[in-house]
């Protein structure tokens, strides 16, 4: 029987101090908050104890950050899209920060199985003084176990209404995105990481982010294929290919800790999970 579960993650600020409140239904729980930076950041993980979403599955995270309150969230584990017969697997994030909130949005990658039929999705919201820092990090099959992604469908969307849309249909059976040069030129992990901000930036500071970005990835290397750019003053991106997710990850983990330090003045303090 597919399951259908629900988590609501509410972080407050009192007396200097970013706490949570939350509501879960089905398998999707919150671990115990920590405070590595003191208590004004709150670290959060989600954990999905099934491990995976099978056909019929929907997670629905739903995340509200108070003024003044910041959190950061990620994940023990990838978020695995199996196999399915049929059914569509979905996961949908919502995210709704209200003026001066942050949010670190960092989960561990998505994995397409090969013959998912999966959908991906998340939605942000920003009011005023709000700063959003995440990325979406995917890979398709999983090539370290020779298990290509030869069929399958992944449907992926990040959108911040009014601002941002990035739409995508994964299809294993077009070539023609997947290895042609327009497309995903074989690569098989693909990332994007966003600063976002719901007031606009002036054209110097977006300057000044960008390059800060593209010293942390440094040169190209023939691995991690990345670009900086801003197609909006509110947001700020990176965008990177890879043939396999690790080198990708830890690109974006160097451009997220320089723009922490770079925007908001804070040293970089990775989630305690990304080292077990």
């Amino acid at each position: 029987m597919p399951w259908h579960a629900h988590l609501h993650l509410h972080y407050q600020s009192n007396a200097d101090k970013t706490t949570l409140q939350f509501r879960h239904d089905g398998p999707l729980r919150i671990l115990k908050s920590l405070y590595p930076e003191g208590p004004r950041v709150c670290h959060n993980v989600v954990v999905h104890p099934p491990g995976g979403l099978v056909g019929g599955d929907v997670l629905d995270i739903d995340v509200q950050v108070d003024a003044g309150a910041h959190a950061l969230i990620s994940t023990p584990g990838a978020t695995r899209f199996y196999r399915s017969d049929g059914p569509q697997a979905a996961q949908q994030v919502q995210l709704h920060l209200a003026p001066g909130a942050r949010l670190e949005w960092l989960p561990l990658e998505t994995i397409a199985y090969p013959e998912c039929n999966a959908r991906n999705q998340l939605s942000m919201t920003l009011d005023d003084d709000a700063e959003c820092l995440g990325w979406d990090v995917t890979a398709l099959g999983l090539p370290a176990a020779d298990q290509a992604f030869e069929r399958g469908v992944l449907q992926q969307q990040v959108q911040w209404p009014g601002v941002w849309l990035e739409r995508a249909r994964i299809d294993a059976s077009d070539t023609r995105l997947l290895d042609g040069p327009v497309g995903l030129a074989g690569q098989r992990a693909m990332g994007t990481l966003w600063l976002a901000s719901g007031t606009p930036r002036d054209d110097a500071t977006r300057e000044r982010l960008l390059d800060v970005a593209r010293d942390a990835l440094g040169a190209p290397d023939g691995v991690v294929h990345a670009g900086a750019t801003s197609p909006d003053a509110r947001l700020v991106l990176v965008r990177a290919l890879a043939p396999q997710v690790e080198p990708l990850m830890q690109a974006l983990q160097r451009v997220w800790a320089a723009w922490r330090a770079a925007a908001w003045a804070m040293g970089q303090q990775p989630p305690r999970i990304w080292r077990v």
